[in-house]
């Protein structure tokens, strides 16, 4: 039987980061696959660790990832932490008026489509007759309802559909393995370039190492009566 794996999608930010370390002294894992379009600057190849090139939108650099994980054993836990909140040219919007289709399309091709993907390419890969895992990790701002303050169209919008992606997923995985749990996840705030413009004085967040602990943690406590579900950071369900 080949051995169990790791794999995290979104090496390079800083959540991905730390999961990674955490992951790496996991011993339920023989090995850590490091998913991400640009090869992290201290990275080294190891005998616990391989990084692999892809791009969360372009199917077959995914599917290229996905023969090589294959290769190296079976994934057990995946854990896709990659999001986009802002960038240059992208900003929550404050107010209707400030809609713009094409960043309302990269944000639902970056938070929705993007894990989608992944999970097509890999949770084929994860064991039918034991347990296993696959998160991608959403936000409470995806949720209908709680939603009461309004604003930020695209990156709510685009996380709703994510949470949908995956609940779907879900229901199509417990088919063929019954064991697995495909859920979303809401880390928290937490102290990252993506939540470091809006950063509210005062407020908590969670370190990296933190917050890849809380995301562990979780999984670890969900069995298959779980899968398809929203969850907060302290494993507390979310509202659609």
């Amino acid at each position: 039987m080949a051995e169990d794996i790791a794999v995290v999608v979104g090496a390079t930010g800083g959540i991905g980061a730390a999961l990674i370390a955490a992951l790496r002294h996991d011993a339920r894992y023989a090995h850590v696959v490091a998913l991400s379009r640009r090869r992290p600057g201290d990275w080294t190849d190891d005998a616990r660790q391989t990084w692999l090139p892809a791009d969360l939108l372009d199917d077959a650099t995914l599917a290229a990832a996905a023969r090589r994980i294959e290769g190296l054993g079976t994934p057990t836990r995946v854990v896709v932490a990659t999001g986009l909140l802002h960038a240059p040219a992208v900003a929550p919007e404050k107010a209707l008026r400030a809609l713009d289709a094409a960043t309302l399309a990269l944000l639902f091709q970056v938070n929705a489509s993007g894990p989608a993907l992944i999970a097509k390419h890999l949770l084929p890969l994860t064991p039918r007759d034991r347990p296993s895992d696959f998160a991608a990790l959403s936000a409470r701002v995806g949720s209908l309802g709680d939603n009461a303050l309004g604003g930020w169209f695209g990156y709510r919008a685009s996380k709703a559909a994510l949470n949908m992606l995956i609940r779907t997923a879900a229901i199509e995985h417990r088919r063929t393995h019954p064991l697995g749990v495909c859920v979303t996840l809401h880390p928290g705030t937490v102290a990252t370039p993506l939540s470091q413009p809006f950063a509210a004085p005062g407020r908590e967040r969670f370190t990296p190492p933190t917050a890849a602990g809380h995301i562990l943690r979780v999984l670890d406590g969900l069995g298959p009566d779980a899968s398809g579900g929203f969850y907060g950071w302290d494993g507390v369900a979310i509202p659609w």
